[in-house]
């Protein structure tokens, strides 16, 4: 393969080369020059004029500031430069090689031209040099404050042309496809027009579910923001419908987002997507200490900030998922990867391991376990080199015990509330916290369900459970102070983890279970529980906020140790906090001690 041929291939893969007209990229293709550096050479410094514009072929790439400080770490299918180039043409940053790397130039004259010819080339520039300014807007949005209202649809039998015109003349790139009231069956694009219509000659008076994704990936109206732009650089799609209880009630665009743009994170998304192998994964996931403290001084709220830095974990993990069944061959029935602990309830922070485990179909036999084995050790030891090491507690999908058939999870589960000893109410409150994350979701379906009524209706099994929620006592000690680590490596300091959240954490799952609550996330678990009166208003309430407290100390905690150079953990020193903040932790802390007591005596609320 020729120079350029071989230039052109790699642009096919990345953003935004990849929407330029086939011609228009095969002759840029041709303008660009290919560098080996050494690792540590510069390859611009601040203020210089910009030659043009960088894409990381091989390699990474330190960003610094003009004080030399680290902004961010760079890898493969990674751009940079361009916020210098987009000004005047001087560089606002200083560039090196923090490994040996093979970088690609674009002359400062052929950017300009492709910014200028090509406006989605010229917004993908834009949004990346004011990312930073635009990132609170989208992460503190709900979806319904996205979509566009009163969607535009057809019914299923519409003819092909006619859905064409509807289009055109209601100026929309999509429409959705529904029946019997607004049940939504299916969604076309114009792109499905242009592939599935005209590339392929059909007959324009075919209907169009001919030629609609049926069933295509939706979202409610209450999630958020950042999971429309994850999901459509993650699944390479650009629109997305909203369903409330099954209805269509909007659609979000990528040009609806074009003004909220929450690079910080989805270019961490789009980049994993793309990672061709675990190395180039692990320099994704390198950046995600800094994303903290982008965000923890964005002063995104924390679970706003975990569920973010969980998004990455996933994205990783499904990618893993990938490149195991590229290794290995489509799997011979059909499995579902799901994550407990943290991830699974959507609270990673700076500071995670992995809690992972398999279902498989029931149709399973014992000569297929060797692929699921081999699936398990290639997705745990990619996540364990992308930093989330391996659980020292074995809960993982690499241990034949978690990686099962679903009919031998149903009678785990069921084993566990017949018989609630110490093993099983520990792995009940791991394996309560169950998220599915790739594969075939449907393996799950019921299981959630069927397992908290059944734990609710066993009072022997709760009332183990309540106890074993007490086990991790906030850290309070006599006379308005902290029970600190006496000894070791970290003591004078508060656990902000096991003394920290796990407490509410465990509270929050028990409230699940007597409610029969289906949420996973433990805010999302204190709100259901208020709801649902299995705790008072104003015990939720002061549950709720003592959680918050506890949960941002930890984080500005560990985004302080970042800052400081230093690999975050949950030790914090008491001595760091300012009176006033001493005094409202400690109050926190009383307020889940006193809700402790009030399910430990079988009151459940706080009067």
């Amino acid at each position: 393969m020729t120079e350029t041929g071989s230039i052109l291939s790699f642009l096919e893969t990345v953003h935004p080369y990849d929407s330029l007209p086939r011609d228009e990229l095969a002759r840029v293709a041709g303008f660009f020059s290919r560098r080996h550096l050494a690792k540590g050479a510069e390859v611009y410094a601040f203020g210089e004029p910009m030659g043009g514009l960088f894409l990381i072929l091989d390699g990474s790439i330190e960003i610094l500031d003009r004080n030399g400080a680290l902004v961010s770490l760079l890898g493969p299918r990674n751009s940079f430069g361009e916020r210098g180039l987009m000004r005047d043409g001087i560089a606002a940053t200083s560039a090196r090689t923090a490994t040996d790397s093979q970088l690609l130039m674009l002359p400062v004259e052929e950017f300009r031209r492709l910014i200028a010819d090509h406006p989605n080339f010229e917004r993908f520039f834009s949004r990346a040099r004011s990312a930073e300014a635009r990132a609170a807007d989208l992460t503190a949005l709900k979806v319904s404050e996205l979509m566009a209202r009163d969607p535009v649809t057809c019914a299923p039998g519409t003819s092909i042309t006619t859905a064409a015109r509807t289009m055109r003349d209601a100026g929309v790139s999509s429409l959705g496809i529904v029946e019997d009231g607004n049940r939504l069956v299916g969604i076309v694009t114009t792109r499905d027009l242009t592939n599935r219509v005209l590339a392929d000659a059909r007959d324009p008076a075919g209907a169009i579910s001919s030629v609609m994704t049926a069933d295509p990936i939706t979202l409610s109206p209450d999630a958020l923001g950042t999971d429309i732009l994850h999901l459509m650089l993650e699944r390479r799609i650009g629109h997305v419908p909203i369903l409330r209880e099954g209805r269509l009630v909007g659609m979000v665009t990528q040009t609806d987002l074009t003004r909220f743009q929450a690079l910080s994170s989805a270019v961490l998304i789009r980049d994993l997507s793309g990672a061709r192998t675990v190395g180039e994964m692990a320099a994704v996931t390198a950046r995600i200490p800094q994303l903290l403290v982008q965000l923890v001084g964005g002063h995104q709220a924390h679970e706003i900030t975990t569920r973010l830095i969980t998004d990455i974990a996933d994205a990783v993990t499904r990618r893993l998922l990938s490149m195991a069944e590229a290794e290995l061959g489509p799997p011979p029935v059909p499995y579902l990867w799901l994550a407990c602990g943290s991830q699974g309830r959507q609270e990673q922070t700076g500071v995670s391991d992995q809690d992972n485990c398999l279902m498989l179909n029931d149709a399973v036999t014992d000569d297929d376990m060797a692929y699921f084995q081999s699936l398990a050790k290639i997705v745990s030891d990619g996540l364990n080199a992308s930093g989330y090491v391996y659980c020292p507690g074995d809960m993982m999908a690499t241990n034949p015990r978690w990686c099962q058939p679903v009919h031998v999870w149903r009678d785990y589960f069921r084993g566990w509330i017949a018989t609630p000893n110490p093993e099983a109410q520990m792995l009940a409150s791991v394996m309560f916290d169950l998220r599915p994350i790739g594969g075939d979701a449907s393996l799950f379906t019921g299981l959630q369900q069927d397992t908290l009524a059944a734990a609710a209706e066993n009072s022997i099994f709760t009332a183990h459970m309540i106890g074993n929620s007490l086990k991790h006592a906030p850290p309070l000690g006599l006379i308005r102070g902290f029970a600190t680590i006496r000894a070791g490596e970290h003591r004078n300091r508060i656990d902000m983890k096991h003394s920290g959240v796990v407490p509410v954490t465990d509270l929050a799952r028990v409230y699940a279970l007597q409610g029969k609550l289906s949420p996973v996330n433990t805010r999302s678990r204190l709100l259901a529980a208020a709801e649902a009166g299995i705790v008072s208003i104003s015990g939720g309430r002061d549950l709720l906020d003592a959680y918050d407290l506890i949960a941002e100390t930890r984080l500005n905690h560990q985004a302080r140790m970042v800052r400081m150079g230093e690999k975050p953990d949950n030790f914090l020193d008491p001595a760091s906090l300012s009176d006033f903040e001493r005094s409202h932790l400690r109050d926190a802390f009383v307020v889940v001690r006193t809700m402790q007591s009030a399910i430990g005596h079988g009151k459940g609320v706080l009067s």
